[in-house]
């Protein structure tokens, strides 16, 4: 059980962003060529929760976007916090996170709905929000001209701390803030494509 158990750790330490139970499971049984039971594979992984809780770690083993992964626990978020503002000042514009979040809400959704909303062109921040992996294509509508579809990814749900997507806040209860990702938008994002602010979410909780 205890070399089980190490196996285990190694695999969710490797998990980028997480690792879920049943690709521990299966790796388990492909790499050792032996049978698990699941209760077997989750007592193994709830033995290293414990373990990873105790105060002697910085870092947590948590369930997020769907799996497991190590996490530094909140007490040195702000140690972490002030170490990650020393080495970059990056964040997504209003416009870009704006985007992102009728995305989410609305996941899967075509670039037509998403404008629709949003009142402008939203070609550059699409763009943008791929790039930095937010976002990605989830296959083409059934509509006329077979538009793409565009989803949330897994590193969306590990950086907003969410287990999965529905764990999003109710359109209502988010607060206009800024959020640190990615890169500073360039100038001619704001030129391309407006900001016109959070009312767009109520559009999509009124949808």
């Amino acid at each position: 059980m205890e070399k089980l158990t190490l196996h285990i750790e190694s695999l969710i330490f490797a998990g980028n962003p997480s690792i879920s139970f049943d690709d521990i499971k299966n790796a388990l049984e492909e790499s050792l060529g032996t049978q698990f039971k699941d209760e077997e594979v989750a007592d193994c992984i709830g033995t290293l929760m414990e373990k990873y809780s105790s105060d002697d770690y910085s870092f947590e083993i948590i369930e997020i976007g769907g799996g497991l992964r190590f996490m530094t626990k909140g007490a040195y978020h702000g140690t972490i916090g002030t170490f990650l503002k020393q080495n970059t000042h990056k964040k997504l514009s209003k416009s870009a996170l704006e985007t992102l979040a009728i995305i989410a809400y609305k996941q899967p959704v075509t670039k037509t709905e998403l404008e629709s909303i949003r009142g402008v062109n939203s070609d550059y921040t699409v763009q943008k929000l791929l790039e930095k992996d937010l976002i990605e294509i989830a296959g083409r509508s059934d509509g006329p001209g077979k538009p793409l579809l565009y989803s949330t990814t897994a590193k969306f749900t590990d950086y907003f701390g969410l287990k999965s997507i529905q764990d999003l806040p109710k359109p209502k209860e988010i607060d206009p803030v800024e959020n640190q990702i990615g890169e500073q938008a360039p100038i001619e994002e704001e030129q391309n494509d407006k900001k016109i602010g959070f009312d767009s979410l109520d559009k999509v909780e009124e949808e």
